[in-house]
């Protein structure tokens, strides 16, 4: 099912001998538009840190209560590598991190992660950094250039091909592969009240130092576009009707 990303901020984290404290944004790679990790504050029992868990450690959620149960003890989780989500996370931080919870350096995404530690299937998640983790390359101390926060990228505004049309306000991600399937577009000061979805697979650029989101799509496509109604679940022929209407394969 596909969710946006909003509706999971505030979700309980739930270890396996009680609650680790609540989800308070995303970690995602900006090539593969893979969510890597997702950030709990904990609560009083850690002082309020924050901790990187992976989809890996997920178990089945609970959507219904909104939590997300991991096969982790809270014993594991306090005595992990203690990263700053303030700066950016190294390369150093990650392997320690992999290593610590003994996740795999690169997973195998079949049916999606939920039974813990990803499950095996024949369509290979190609994460660049797990590849540079496993060799235990930890050159670049400065932190994984492809790691995002999605609260960093949201308010970046997205520039058509003949102009701005508006600015990137959610997400929306496969609760199974945790892959970003669409980027939610707040078309507000331009065309007041809408909202539109764009893939990922669209985007031609992004200039992150200037927080622009670049795609070759005219202004009035995108206005005309399918509106998207974050109250209501995506309608079954959401997906094949947006490629359909922006004459874009559908792989």
């Amino acid at each position: 099912m596909q969710r946006d990303v909003k509706s999971l901020i505030g979700f309980t984290m739930g270890a396996t001998d009680g609650e680790i404290g609540k989800v308070e944004e995303f970690y995602f790679d900006d090539e593969t538009w893979t969510i890597r990790y997702l950030i709990v504050k904990t609560g009083g029992w850690l002082s309020g840190r924050k901790v990187l868990i992976s989809p890996a450690a997920l178990a089945v959620p609970d959507w219904k209560n909104e939590t997300f149960p991991v096969n982790l003890t809270k014993e594991q989780i306090e005595n992990s590598p203690d990263i700053d989500t303030e700066k950016p996370v190294s390369r150093q931080h990650e392997l320690a991190l992999y290593d610590h919870y003994s996740w795999p350096y690169s997973a195998r995404i079949g049916t999606g992660f939920y039974g813990g530690m990803g499950m095996m299937g024949m369509v290979e998640s190609h994460i660049p950094l797990e590849e540079i983790i496993a060799a235990h390359d930890t050159r670049d101390y400065a932190g994984d250039p492809h790691l995002r926060s999605t609260s960093e990228v949201t308010g970046n505004t997205l520039h058509a091909a003949d102009g701005e049309i508006g600015e990137v306000y959610d997400f929306i991600i496969d609760d199974t592969t945790w892959n970003i399937r669409f980027l939610v577009i707040d078309t507000g000061t331009w065309f007041p009240g809408k909202k539109v979805l764009i893939s990922p697979k669209w985007i031609k650029d992004i200039k992150w130092e200037t927080s622009s989101v670049i795609v070759e799509i005219p202004v009035d496509m995108i206005k005309n576009s399918p509106e998207y109604d974050a109250t209501k679940p995506l309608p079954e022929t959401y997906e094949h009707d947006l490629y359909t209407y922006y004459g874009k394969p559908n792989d």
